[in-house]
């Protein structure tokens, strides 16, 4: 059977592996991050932003190719939430969590009450079978792009996936809601196996994926360091150390041997979820960790000669103007060697999209508008804190960073679209909602 996969923008691991499981049976499968019509095969979509629902041009092309004939599935991320989709996209069905083996039995067998694990629309009205049992986590090498080296994702051709789950409950994150909070880690062997593979695609550097790095090789919740170490250790083999990164590492899941291998193994950088600089917000994320671990764990990492991210979440409903303040102080004594900020965006299936359905309008960050300095840029208070923290970061990075036109320019024009995403996404969200 003819099938074309489309990962619109970047070629999503969970695309490339969905492929490879089709191509071992037996399909012609067709990786595309470009909308197009595929003619007469079947489409999978692999969407993995909320926005995609939104997106005109992915409606236009499901619509266009079913008018054609054509049969649509959809699978990824937005699966979380199945009468979603269903409803502003109407594909023929979607696949719900880990689709694996679903897929397969979807594409040949056809949409039936009898299969776990997918949703679909039955006379206007959505239909959710049970869940699928997890996917073995032993499965074949993914459909790897021939120009995967000519993708960056935060620098990375590719995130491959070590293993799922994530001991973390962050209230804003799909991991835990998506895989479960037990980990299941991959055989080194076979990982390794596939960085050779996309090494031969000419990947130029792979990041470590799988919610937290070092969790790899884990068993009930305790973490395993030796696991980890070799993980690195083989990947850089393969890749070289300056090839590899193992960014997104919780502050409370490092070790001395851990921090060592980061320095020897790969970028040198470690980077970390520290969201906010207020213990009542971090407890509110359901992040598990105090601003002193955070403080803790920076210092361990310049210890060891690591350069350290963070990235911080900001508007998030109930941060007050005493919350954001702590955290800008945070960023001042932290000094780190890079900042990545982001508005809360309210993910469907996560604790922080039902939180955003039940604040009112006149108490959510995202729509309250901002009278403070920056009020004649007609931002809201969630924008504002955007912007004023990415200046803000600038001046305490260990290399001062001036805030040009440009940059300045482009801090603003960012702080518009996350607030203008976070809106729609939480408009979605309460079209969806039960009374």
């Amino acid at each position: 059977m003819e099938i074309t996969i489309l990962s619109p923008g970047i070629y999503t691991y969970g695309a490339m592996l969905i492929g490879g499981v089709l191509r071992d049976a037996g399909h012609r499968v067709t990786l595309t991050r470009t909308p197009a019509a595929p003619g007469d095969s079947v489409l999978l979509m692999s969407l993995f932003s909320t926005q995609h629902l939104l997106d005109p041009a992915i409606r236009d092309l499901i619509r266009a190719h079913r008018e054609r004939g054509g049969t649509v599935y959809v699978g990824g991320p937005v699966s979380a939430a199945p009468e979603m989709v269903l409803g502003e996209l109407a594909p023929d069905a979607v696949v719900v969590g880990e689709g694996e083996e679903t897929v397969v039995r979807l594409v040949e067998e056809g949409v039936s009450p009898g299969l776990l694990g997918i949703a679909y629309l039955d006379a206007g009205r959505p239909v959710v079978t049970p869940p699928a049992p997890p996917a073995p986590i032993d499965r074949p090498l993914p459909l790897i792009p021939d120009d995967i080296g000519s993708q960056s994702i935060r620098g990375a051709s590719a995130y491959i996936e070590t293993h799922r789950g994530c001991i973390g409950g962050c209230t804003f994150c799909q991991v835990p809601r998506f895989f479960g909070r037990a980990v299941r880690s991959r055989p080194l062997e076979n990982i390794i196996e596939e960085v050779k593979a996309f090494a031969a695609h000419g990947a130029t550097r792979l990041s470590v994926s799988g919610g937290t790095g070092s969790l790899y090789g884990s068993t009930n919740g305790e973490m395993n360091p030796d696991a980890f170490i070799a993980l690195l250790r083989s990947m850089a083999e393969v890749m070289g150390p300056r090839n590899v990164s193992s960014p997104d590492i919780r502050v409370d899941c490092i070790t001395d041997e851990v921090l060592d291998a980061i320095r020897r193994y790969t970028i040198g950088w470690v980077f970390f979820g520290i969201e906010s600089g207020s213990d009542r917000v971090l407890r509110m994320m359901g992040k598990g960790a105090t601003v002193r671990q955070v403080e803790e764990a920076v210092e361990r990492c310049r210890e060891h000669d690591l350069r350290v991210a963070g990235s911080f979440i900001v508007g998030y409903p109930g941060e007050t103007e005493r919350d954001y303040e702590a955290t800008k102080d945070l960023i001042a004594a932290l000094s780190l060697d890079d900042v990545f900020v982001s508005s809360a965006e309210p993910i469907p299936g996560t604790p922080l999209a039902d939180l955003a359905a039940r604040t009112p309008r006149d108490k959510n960050p995202a729509f309250i508008p901002h009278t403070g300095e920056y009020r004649p840029l007609g931002l809201t208070e969630s924008e504002a804190r955007y912007f004023d923290l990415m200046m803000h970061a600038d001046l305490f990075r260990p290399q001062l960073r001036l805030v040009t036109d440009e940059i300045y320019n482009t801090y603003l024009a960012e702080a518009r679209k996350q607030g203008q995403d976070i809106r729609a996404a939480t408009e979605l969200i309460l079209r969806y909602a039960q009374p």
